[in-house]
């Protein structure tokens, strides 16, 4: 996983779970504006959370945020 979308994912999951806590779920929509404006990363995030880690499509931020941590 590319550095910048590594520190995508860690920010918007402790945004979120400042804001509602830690119980709080997420899908990987979540690191991306509405618009489609960078289709290689929001492929790469899909590929991280579907394929590799086979991931329902809303996860806790803390469970998200313990996987990034650990690539």
């Amino acid at each position: 996983m590319r550095a910048e979308l590594k520190a995508r994912i860690l920010k918007i999951c402790d945004e979120k779970i400042e804001k509602k806590g830690s119980n709080v779920g997420l899908s990987f929509y979540a690191f991306f504006a509405n618009k489609n404006d960078d289709p290689e990363c929001l492929m790469e995030a899909a590929h991280w959370w579907i394929m590799e880690h086979q991931l329902d499509h809303f996860e806790k931020a803390t469970k998200i945020k313990e996987l990034v941590l650990k690539t």
